[in-house]
């Protein structure tokens, strides 16, 4: 389907996304919190992530480009903050892909399912480049 962009924030994606959609003449973004998840009771939420923003995404000239805050106590490095994402509605396209490219690479997350996505992953490569993996898109 196609590889997008995923930019993280430190705290300050609202603000972020909000600013892009109005540089670039978009409707304000749908906003997913951290808050809005389902609640896990094996990790319970800290209550300064409840408002951080978990996902959303703009389309700006026709690629799409996602955007998250970095869940606290998680590692941010301005300029280290962009991962590719892809996304494929071929669940044996995806298990290809990840397949080949954790080969040398360090494995994150193995695909899984998780409540957005029936399967989803994250590898940083060889090169360094990190990658999330996801079925299908959803509704943010």
């Amino acid at each position: 389907m196609s590889v997008d962009a995923y930019l993280n924030f430190d705290g300050n994606c609202r603000e972020a996304a909000e600013f892009y959609a109005e540089v670039f003449g978009l409707d304000k973004p749908k906003l997913m919190t951290f808050g809005e998840v389902p609640p896990n009771p094996e990790y319970p939420l800290p209550e300064e992530a409840k408002n951080l923003i978990m996902h959303t995404r703009l389309n700006i000239g026709g690629s799409n480009v996602m955007f998250s805050d970095v869940f606290p106590g998680m590692p941010f490095t301005v300029g280290n903050n962009i991962t590719l994402a892809y996304v494929e509605e071929d669940e044996a396209k995806l298990r290809s892909a990840f397949d080949r490219l954790k080969v040398g690479g360090n494995i994150a997350m193995e695909l899984q399912e998780t409540f957005w996505s029936k399967l989803y992953g994250q590898i940083t490569d060889k090169f360094g480049i990190h990658w999330q993996f996801n079925l299908g898109i959803g509704e943010y």
